[in-house]
């Protein structure tokens, strides 16, 4: 088995997405791995609250740090974009993650969708290994 040497997580700090990133952080630890905590900007964020971005990699990085997770080895990613295009390159430069995880739902989620519309398009986009986290 390959190793995984970066983990990249979504998060938008919606509930499912801070299940998904502690998720992202326990298998980081486990594995020494770096974690890449990707985080899509849209155009209605970039209208409304541009200090939101900060509070999103605060809380990341206190939920890092709080689980073991040495400062340098986690990266903040804050990319233009939707989500399923942001994460779909991060198998690319600069993050060439081994490993994607999500969580089932984000802040759009829709009812009925038990993966979210997220996880269903990287699966069917992705060259890398995903992990969708379910709920709870």
């Amino acid at each position: 088995m390959a190793l995984i040497r970066t983990i990249a997580v979504g998060f938008d700090g919606s509930p499912d997405s801070e299940t998904a990133l502690n998720w992202a952080v326990d298998l980081a630890k486990q594995a020494r791995a770096d974690l890449a905590v990707v985080h899509a900007i849209g155009l209605l964020e970039h209208a409304s609250d541009p200090a939101h971005v900060v509070e999103l990699e605060q809380m990341a990085r206190t939920v890092a740090r709080e689980r073991g997770i040495e400062s340098e080895r986690l990266h903040w990613h804050a990319v233009d974009g939707d989500p399923c295009s942001t994460l779909i390159r991060t198998a690319g430069a600069p993050i060439l993650a081994d490993l994607v995880v999500v969580g089932s739902r984000g802040q759009s989620s829709h009812a009925g969708l038990l993966l979210g519309s997220t996880g269903l398009e990287l699966a069917e986009h992705l060259v890398i290994p995903l992990v969708i986290v379910p709920t709870g």
